[in-house]
């Protein structure tokens, strides 16, 4: 069976339990992928547990995860399970030993095993070439896409379950003499949470500003996020990345007064942010990202002051680190020690795993953190 039935089926099984509010970012998807290539579509029971396994992170997404599953294993699921078994009476290949038996069924070439795609997630940013920056350029499309969400005031009618609506339940009464037939409710909506990403490119960030500045790209795509770079001082992207054109969006940054592959003030740089753009509401109930090394030019004190200030306005604020993916790194840089106190979410940044990593963190941000 090829990859495509199977990948289509499952992305558009992921974005509907995303638009229901389950935690799914595409680092799950992944992880989903590579289940459902071990298992196969053969057997609905199969399907079912490795996809509740990989994709569920939470007791009370059950209900919600079962109610889906049964409506799209009737049809994407059961449209490629077709497919693949159309392919095996059309030619059938020897099976394979038990050793490669978890990787795909009866030969089938497994979904996502041993793709460049796959290779690239585990690469260093600061090893990449030309043309393995391409490639990550595209795979960062569907991870920039993720979002913090938050429980809107504005109530919207719910087939779901909520507060009883008591208007509605008025206004249907009258359609039948007074008789109440059903009981309609009414629940809170879930929108996308302010987004802000400040990332360092500085000097000591050099090999991974780009790959990172192409992550802030492509999250920059949609509504409610807000982008801007430092190094010694601070300079708002947003405008820049509006462009659907990466390496365009790359040259405007790069031709702005963006003091690239300098000195670090990080200091400086998020009092900048905290007195212009925080005094505008920017920052307050958003997730703030800071992707940073964690290297300070200045006392560190000043870090700890303008973080404990940011800390107090956003909702969450999450550090992305590139060393961190580093086999015994400790963060002993005196300004990543000034800042820890007051992030709520400390990872890695130095591959595309990491990336989808906080891809999920901010899918899920709001009940992990009111957590």
């Amino acid at each position: 069976m090829s990859d495509e039935p199977l990948l289509a089926g499952l992305v558009s099984f992921g974005r509907a339990l995303r638009d229901e509010g389950a935690e799914v970012g595409p680092g799950r998807m992944v992880v989903a992928a590579r289940a459902l290539a071990a298992v196969g579509l053969r057997d609905r029971r199969d399907v079912y547990f490795a996809l509740r396994q990989t994709l569920v992170s939470h007791h009370d997404e059950l209900e919600l995860f079962d109610r889906l599953f049964a409506a799209w294993a009737s049809g994407a699921a059961g449209a490629a399970a077709e497919q693949e078994r159309a392919a095996a009476g059309m030619e059938r290949r020897p099976r394979r030993g038990a050793s490669e038996g978890r990787d795909g069924v009866d030969g089938a070439t497994p979904a996502l095993a041993a793709s460049s795609a796959e290779l690239l997630r585990r690469r260093d940013f600061a090893s990449l070439s030309e043309d393995e920056l391409a490639e990550l350029r595209r795979l960062l499309v569907e991870i920039g896409r993720a979002r913090p969400r938050r429980t809107s005031r504005r109530v919207r009618p719910s087939r779901r379950g909520g507060a009883l609506d008591l208007r509605r339940l008025v206004r249907r009464s009258l359609r039948s003499g007074g008789e109440v037939v059903e009981l309609p409710a009414r629940a809170r909506t879930v929108v996308p949470r302010k987004l802000v990403v400040l990332c360092d490119v500085s000097g000591s960030m050099a090999p991974y500003a780009r790959a990172l500045l192409l992550f802030l790209h492509a999250t920059a795509q949609t509504r409610h996020v807000e982008a801007f770079a430092f190094g010694t001082r601070l300079a708002r992207l947003t405008g820049d990345l509006a462009t659907r054109d990466p390496e365009l969006a790359l040259a405007r940054v790069t031709g702005r007064a963006v003091d690239w592959g300098s000195g670090t003030r990080i200091g400086a740089s998020l009092a900048s942010f905290n007195d212009e753009y925080g005094r505008r509401a920017l920052s307050r109930g958003a997730v703030v990202v800071i992707a940073s090394d964690g290297w300070e030019r200045d006392e560190p004190a000043s870090i700890a002051r303008e973080m404990g200030r940011l800390s107090r306005a956003a909702y969450a604020v999450v550090w992305v680190n590139p060393l961190k993916g580093t086999p015994g790194y400790e963060p002993l840089a005196r300004g990543m020690q000034a800042a820890l106190p007051f992030v709520d979410r400390f990872l890695p940044g130095h591959n595309l795993e990491s990336l989808e990593e906080l891809a999920d963190v901010l899918a899920g941000i709001e009940r992990r953190h009111a957590a």
